[in-house]
């Protein structure tokens, strides 16, 4: 690894705030030496699930979304401070427990045919009122109610039991003043709820868009626009040329002529495209492959500028294996905690991985991302044979005599997630001696098996929808897993409960300070990991290699994505030097 990082030193060393993509039509100079055109082709290892907002819960949809809706509020891809949007300003009073929000005038739905004459109109209190509602709606395509307005926003829970698939009356803790006006009332203080209110969930969206398209709806305010022509194989999104947003210097956006997105399954054949310049940019690189095109390329990262750009970081994201609680074996705790001491995640990191992870996932789920949040006073599971054994056997499983045939099921993003499986699989039969089966499905049946608790195992990870642990630790609160193991559970797939988790959640949640709220936080991470529902594995880390003629693209520990002020540059080769392209 040394002689990887002596490399990847010299590659970083020439980082700027610029990155990188490919043009395909005319070009013309905005403010500040900024540029109108051109195309972005990026990739995604996996399809998009759904572009329903109330629906959405992968992160390629979460990435397509962002660009394609609005909310009040929204993430500053640069620091994920919260920042206006769709509202421009908004007031909360001293309580804590209210909001009123007012919106920005002018703004306009995208043009659509769902509109009379196909030219979308102006966004309403009415609209906001409206989506907030259809979020409440007790539905098989919602899946984001209990992560946003449950148990938060006065009314919500008792419109949603009285809903039964349609909006029925009205959620008293959400009032449209006037046009610009919208009043909202929380049961109680929440430092979580404009972070709820930047997912793509709380979307603004029109009731004629929804009464057209149901839940195949694509369109809503944001800066580009879906094109109705893409296909299974990439998706294309146009600048919106009535997009209401300018930059800090006054230009309108979006600078892009599009955003094209492609659906390359594995980070080779996306690597390929990016050398050949059919992408901006690769994210999620594994480590190995930076090393061998750092040096070959060596010189592209040097150059004065450069033609690539890499970066290396951190993230909020944590990778872990979820069992199945509903089902023997894994009801049984002490075979959950012989599992969780049976790996060695070091092993993981360095033989399969290459390096390519934060660390071993030997504390909670919440990743070491929050400042004042210690994770390492969570005590998790280390690599300990003796102990894993031990476990095994108290459970009635000794040697795994009679232990039963159990399998993981994964989604196919390529071979870093089935390599993983296997030295998983190879380090459960060495130290307990059980043998584990895998099988790799496609994204869309792993959430549905997931949800519906129709495999044993599970493997899973969570990306930071907002900058707390509290994102984390929800995915395991119990309030919301019905008693019933053939109605759907999410996020809470494991189904795991336990009241005095739930309670020092909510707790936590609800705190005035966020001293307070990480004290009951880290309370309820313990009893998590000392009931271990879960098996984590490491906490992420990403190396990005992007061109240098991609401008004002921010990479973010959420893997926040945002085009809107995104522009592309041509990049003056240094003097003297020969371009590849002129040797082909």
């Amino acid at each position: 690894m040394k002689k990887l990082f002596l490399f990847l030193s010299l590659a970083l060393l020439y980082t700027s705030c610029s990155n990188s993509g490919r043009g395909g039509s005319e070009t013309k100079t905005a403010k500040g030496d900024r540029v109108y055109g051109g195309v972005l082709r990026i990739n995604e290892t996996e399809q998009y699930q759904t572009l329903y907002p109330a629906a959405i819960t992968d992160i390629v949809s979460y990435h397509l979304a962002n660009q394609i809706y609005e909310g009040l509020v929204k993430f500053n891809p640069r620091n994920l401070s919260i920042i206006p949007s769709l509202a421009e300003k908004w007031e909360i009073d001293p309580a804590g427990t209210n909001y009123v929000f007012h919106l920005k005038k002018g703004v306009m739905f995208q043009d659509n045919g769902c509109f009379p004459g196909g030219k979308g109109r102006e966004v309403k209190a009415s609209d906001v009122k409206y989506s907030f509602e259809l979020l409440c709606v007790d539905s098989k395509d919602n899946l984001n109610f209990t992560s946003t307005f449950k148990d938060r926003i006065v009314g919500a829970d008792k419109f949603f039991e009285a809903s039964k698939g349609k909006p029925n009356g009205e959620i008293e803790g959400i009032k449209a003043v006037d046009d610009y006006t919208i009043k909202i009332a929380l049961m109680a203080p929440s430092a979580s709820f404009l972070y709820a209110l930047a997912s793509p969930a709380t979307s603004i969206i029109a009731k004629e868009a929804v009464e057209k398209y149901g839940i195949n709806i694509k369109t809503g305010t944001g800066p580009f626009v879906f094109d109705e022509k893409s296909g299974a194989d990439k998706i294309v999104l146009k600048r919106n040329n009535n997009y209401h947003n300018i930059d800090s210097l006054g230009n309108q956006l979006p600078f892009l002529d599009s955003v094209v997105v492609s659906f390359l399954p594995t980070k080779k054949q996306e690597l390929d495209d990016f050398k050949n310049g059919d992408l901006a940019m690769v994210i999620g690189l594994p480590s190995e492959s930076i090393k061998e095109m750092v040096e070959k390329e060596i010189t592209d990262f040097q150059n004065k500028p450069p033609k690539y750009i890499l970066e290396r970081s951190t993230e909020m994201a944590c990778q872990y294996y979820s069992f199945n609680l509903t089902k023997a074996p894994f009801d049984n705790v002490k075979v959950r905690k012989a599992f969780s001491y049976a790996i060695d995640r070091n092993k993981i990191i360095e033989d399969v991985l290459k390096g390519e992870a934060y660390g071993p996932g030997i504390n909670g789920i919440s990743p070491p991302s929050f400042k004042g949040y210690d994770i390492t006073k969570i005590k998790g599971y280390d690599f300990d044979a003796k102990e894993a054994k031990k476990l095994l056997a108290e459970a009635g499983f000794p040697n795994g005599k009679g232990f039963p045939k159990v399998k993981i099921e994964l989604n196919g993003s390529g071979s870093k997630s089935a390599d993983v499986v296997l030295e998983i699989q190879k380090q459960l039969k060495d130290v307990l001696n059980v043998d584990v089966d895998f099988e790799v499905v496609a994204l869309k049946q792993k959430l549905d098996d997931e949800i519906y608790a129709r495999a044993e195992i599970f493997r899973a990870s969570w990306i930071a929808d907002f900058p707390s642990p509290e994102n984390f630790l929800f995915i395991h609160y119990g309030a919301n897993v019905p008693n019933d193991v053939t109605k759907p559970s999410w996020p809470n797939t494991a189904r795991y409960v336990n009241k005095e988790f739930d309670k020092l959640y909510e707790a936590g949640k609800s705190a005035k300070t966020e001293e307070e709220s990480y004290a009951d936080f880290m309370k309820a991470e313990q009893l998590l990991m000392d009931d271990a529902p879960i098996m984590i594995l490491w906490y992420g880390e990403n190396y990005r290699l992007i061109k240098s003629n991609v401008r004002n693209f921010f990479s973010n520990p959420m893997r926040l994505r945002d085009y809107s002020q995104v522009y592309l540059k041509s990049v003056v080769p240094p003097a003297g030097a020969e371009k590849k392209e002129d040797k082909k």
